[in-house]
């Protein structure tokens, strides 16, 4: 298991926090951070009830307590050594009476795929990049340290965003070694954003931010209990985060509540110079939290996709049972709603994303600082090689050596590829199913349950319904569903392009109208029936 890379390190020998973590540290008095909201710790703040150096440290002595040890989660990878000095500028900030945003003192997780200029590294959970530290800031966390928040790590995730292997365990990486499920510590956390999801759920920051290709935001909020959006392509940045494939890649957030989510996705959405694909971002951006209404499915049409649901008879026990729930907030349900295409273009997909990844980290890590060996794809193989004692012990790289056979983005296979897959998935996939009986949103249980970690055989991946908006590149919001033995599942509203806000409206409704989310208790297991 990595050692966590920071001055904090030493909570996992000698620094255990936990009576500071759960009463007074030097003197200050407890703050409840157990489902802490924005909006619950930004009105302490603001009243003088709270700092935001008291907020970081006992969000770090949580961190000490339950995530390198007791229950040792394993979420985080990576400490911020600035941390408590942030939140010292942004509290004299408050005092002297600027506040920089919605996130002005609140902590923040990132996935550690996301660049970070400073102390932190960004290593995809690579050993390859272990101390590759950026030169410049992501553009989403230059966007969130402008909103006043203190960036208080960078969370584990399934190493290169779960693109290397058909065999691969979701939440272990090279570097940061396995995440655990908060909710039965033998469960898996899906991927890749596994880190971001189990911490967030445990409590070690207010929000986090992952990044999705396909089901990397929403299977990890699904099974650690989230709410998770999968934005718009081009909505969001990708500047300075470590790519698989442009035409799917998006950064987005993690979150206990919808409206958490809503205030964090407004703070990362907008235009960037340095990503062509959100040219159009500023003209469809807004404050996501004016659509935090709780009738919002009112009238609201939503058709049901049956067959992105059945991944297993108590999942659409608690389907059906929120479909009764929305009835009941007044939507016009439609079911069952065919949606055109389904599964037509998966391997097409795959196509696509083989060519994107060797074209994509080729440049990301030729620009990389000079002292991180491993320029390309190539030679990150070659890396994993030498160094398979300690990268490959339990599954191998199939699909980097079949991206690296991969030509380039010119090639006939490739573009007709892409463009087979964004039409049937889109124009004449969600677009089509909406239009045909006028709906405002789909709907599909997001997956099942997490299942047991196994290293030896790998996932065993139900199924879910993250593919049609991740490859048409249109928005995804999942939200607590229920639980099934005491493991969470999630409900996925998804539309066309640019429909966050209107999904965020359903999202929030039925968030109000079920309450599903319940914290975890760090269960070894869970006891099923004989």
């Amino acid at each position: 298991m990595h050692v966590l890379r920071s001055r904090y390190g030493c909570a996992l020998v000698s620094c255990f926090f936990a009576a500071a973590a759960f009463g007074q540290t030097n003197g200050t008095p407890h703050v409840q951070l157990e489902e802490a909201s924005i909006a619950q710790l930004t009105q302490q703040l603001r009243r003088g009830e709270l700092t935001s150096h008291t907020l970081v440290q006992q969000y770090l002595d949580r961190i000490a307590a339950l995530d390198k040890a007791g229950p040792a989660i394993n979420a985080v990878i990576e400490l911020n050594p600035d941390a408590l000095a942030i939140a010292d500028k942004v509290d004299a900030a408050r005092k002297s009476g600027k506040v920089y945003g919605p996130l002005h003192g609140i902590p923040v997780l990132i996935k550690d795929n996301i660049d970070t200029a400073g102390k932190m590294s960004t290593s995809a959970g690579s050993l390859a990049l272990a101390d590759s530290i950026a030169a410049k800031d992501a553009t989403v966390v230059a966007r969130l340290r402008a909103a006043g928040a203190v960036i208080l790590g960078k969370t584990n995730l399934s190493e290169w965003a779960n693109f290397r292997s058909t065999h691969s365990t979701s939440g272990l990486s090279g570097l940061g070694g396995l995440t655990r499920n908060p909710y039965a510590l033998d469960r898996n956390t899906c991927g890749s954003s596994s880190g971001t999801g189990a911490a967030i759920a445990a409590n070690f920051a207010v929000v986090g931010v992952g990044t999705e290709t396909d089901g990397s935001i929403v299977c990890p909020s699904s099974v650690n209990g989230l709410v998770g959006i999968k934005p718009t392509l081009g909505l969001v940045s990708r500047a300075g985060i470590v790519p698989i494939a442009h035409s799917q890649d998006t950064a987005g957030p993690m979150a206990r509540t919808v409206a958490d989510a809503a205030t964090l996705l407004t703070v990362l959405a907008g235009s960037d110079v340095r990503d062509a694909a959100t040219k159009d971002a500023d003209k469809h951006r807004r404050d996501y939290t004016k659509a935090l209404d709780a009738k919002s499915l009112k009238g609201a049409r939503i058709g049901i996709v049956r067959k992105l649901a059945g991944v297993g008879p108590e999942v659409d026990r608690v389907f059906d049972a929120s479909i009764v729930a929305l009835k009941a907030a007044g939507a016009v349900i439609v079911d069952p709603v065919e949606l055109p295409n389904q599964g037509k273009y998966d391997d097409d997909e795959s196509v696509v994303l083989q060519y994107e990844f060797k074209a994509d980290l080729d440049a990301y890590l030729a620009a990389l600082a000079p002292n991180v060996k491993t320029r390309s794809l190539a030679d990150l193989i070659e890396f994993n090689k030498a160094h398979a004692d300690r990268e490959m012990p339990w599954f191998g790289q199939e699909l980097l050596e079949q991206s690296q056979a991969r030509g380039g983005l010119d090639e006939k296979v490739y573009k007709d590829a892409l463009a087979k897959s964004k039409r049937l998935a889109g124009a004449e996939g969600i677009d089509a199913a909406l239009a045909k009986d006028k709906l405002d949103a789909l709907i599909a249980p997001t997956g099942g349950p997490a299942w047991v970690t196994d290293l030896v055989n790998g996932d065993h991946y139900t199924g879910g319904s993250s593919t049609p908006a991740a490859v048409a590149g249109y928005p995804a919001v999942t939200v607590p569903m229920s639980a099934v033995h005491g493991l969470p599942v999630g409900v996925t509203f998804f539309a066309g392009a640019w429909s966050e806000a209107q999904l965020i409206g359903y999202a929030y409704a039925f968030e109000q109208a079920t309450h599903a989310r319940k914290p975890p208790q760090f269960s070894a297991h869970i006891d099923t029936p004989n």
